[in-house]
């Protein structure tokens, strides 16, 4: 009992003098913040689908964030970030179940304790996974996806964590700038989710004529849900409640707002219409490039780079019809690219001067800014080096769950044509099915047919109530047609029979 005791006061003592409550503080309401992501990923990737696949994407997201907590409770944070791992790949199983994981500092930082460190680096895994299940858009099944989830986390992005963010990872001693996560985070989803639709094939031909986001409203939503949480995923991964913190906020707002002008132009230019999926989508990639670049540069060059990113991942979406890979929500273009030219922007623009506003690190070299001229060949090396495995590995993954019993990858064509929402998860995000109901009671067929009937099932999406609706009809069609009154013309109800 006394020892306990002693044990307690010893935490209590050092939380008080360790740790500065602000800092803590911080970094709990960012964390909340990038977990209020996962609804927003959620939203936009329900806006650009389908009507009739919606409501998977939003189940997807959701289910994977649940599969991510699991597995970084479990082995995933002692994977990415044990200290005691000398590998220079993946870490061990020393913080198996979060063991010992309490309140000494951090390995990512001082400034904040361990277990603190584990929840905001979770919610940056739990983003990833959700951004990669944008691959299976319109005809993944969602079971697999899940078995996906729990493997290319322990398979692919803790390593890929592993490598920048742990104090024994090769591209950490090797001296890469990656702030957030441009490897881990967005190389990682927008490869994996390129390499995951290429293993799972194209949608048929018929689907991909005259798509179109069914839902702008919630794209837009979705965008600025994603906008408010980046702030927190950026302006938290200083550590600290301070000036480098703010840079970092500052740099995603301006890579943003630049981004989103220059992509909506450049759509412009084009069918002379200002698109908001156009405005959005630039946002994003503005927010995708400052996620490694926005805690190392000035915010003249964060301008730079919205300009830049926001050229370049527009003319990105491009590439997938060259390498005839269905990347349905532009993951590659969006995530991969935008990424991409973050990590490169580092080699430019990165300063000294930046990075040590939050106290810590100090003798961090910048770019060439500060001519350091060999950061960019670290940095191109760090990007080959990610790309590549997350694509191999990715494809690996996906290809073995594909080959078990039970998990083939993708519904059915005639699933594909009914939509994921009705085959896959038996709900709508917009119950469209309602309409038909309802107008289908004041037709010439109706004489009580459609009326509403209670059933077994509480007719919650209209199908049982159909079912009865048609086969009436066709009842009702034998009964004209066996007194000979087939051909006798059905009248409609009239709006206005005084005015004929």
């Amino acid at each position: 009992m006394v020892l306990q005791e002693s044990i307690l006061n010893a935490i209590l003592k050092r939380d008080t003098t360790q740790f500065d409550r602000g800092d803590v503080s911080f970094i709990i309401v960012a964390g909340a913040m990038v977990s209020f992501m996962i609804p927003g990923l959620a939203f936009l990737y329900s806006g650009l689908a389908r009507r009739k696949s919606a409501l998977s994407l939003i189940w997807v997201v959701t289910a994977s964030n649940s599969v991510c907590i699991f597995q970084w409770y479990f082995w995933g944070y002692s994977l990415a970030f044990s200290p005691t791992a000398t590998n220079g790949f993946i870490g061990n199983l020393a913080h198996f179940g979060l063991m010992d994981v309490l309140g000494d500092p951090s390995p990512g930082s001082p400034l904040i304790p361990d277990l603190l460190y584990a929840f905001y680096q979770m919610e940056f895994a739990c983003v990833t996974v959700g951004i990669l299940m944008g691959g299976i858009a319109e005809r993944g099944r969602v079971l697999p996806a899940m078995i996906i989830t729990f493997l290319w986390m322990t398979l692919v992005y803790c390593p890929l964590a592993c490598w920048p963010w742990n104090i024994n990872g090769w591209a950490f001693k090797y001296g890469v700038l990656d702030y957030a996560g441009g490897g881990p985070v967005e190389i990682g989803s927008g490869v994996g989710g390129l390499a995951y639709a290429w293993v799972l094939g194209r949608r048929q031909e018929v689907e991909l004529l005259n798509f179109r986001p069914h839902n702008v409203s919630m794209v837009n939503l979705g965008t600025f849900i994603l906008w408010f949480g980046w702030l927190g995923f950026n302006g938290g991964s200083a550590f600290g409640a301070n000036l480098r913190a703010v840079m970092a906020v500052w740099n995603s707002m301006l890579a943003a707002a630049f981004g989103g002008i220059v992509w909506c132009l450049l759509d412009y230019r084009l069918e002379r219409k200002y698109t908001m999926v156009g405005f959005c989508s630039g946002t994003i990639a503005g927010l995708v490039a400052a996620t490694p670049a926005s805690g190392f540069i000035h915010p003249w060059a964060a301008v730079i780079m919205g300009i830049i990113t926001g050229a370049v991942c527009n003319y990105a979406t491009k590439v997938k019809f060259l390498l005839r890979m269905d990347d349905a929500l532009d993951l590659f273009a969006e995530h991969a690219v935008g990424g991409i030219l973050g990590l490169l922007m580092n080699a430019f623009f990165a300063s000294r001067s930046i990075i040590a506003l939050d106290g810590v690190n100090t003798n961090v070299p910048g770019g060439w800014v500060d001519h350091h001229w060999k950061q960019l060949y670290i940095q191109v090396a760090y990007i080959c080096a990610t790309c590549s495995y997350a694509f191999v590995v990715t494809a690996l993954i996906v290809k073995c769950v594909s080959i078990i019993p039970g998990l083939h990858l993708r519904t059915t064509a005639e699933g594909e044509k009914l939509g994921l929402d009705e085959v896959e998860i038996g709900e709508f995000a917009n119950d469209y099915i309602e309409v038909r109901r309802d107008f289908m009671d004041w037709t010439a067929f109706g004489n009580g047919v459609g009326a509403h009937r209670p059933s077994a099932a509480g007719d919650r999406h209209g199908q049982p109530d159909l079912a009865q609706q048609d086969q009436g009809q066709n009842l009702r069609t034998e009964e004209l047609s066996s007194d000979g009154t087939a051909e006798k013309s059905l009248e409609l109800p009239q709006a206005d029979a005084a005015s004929s």
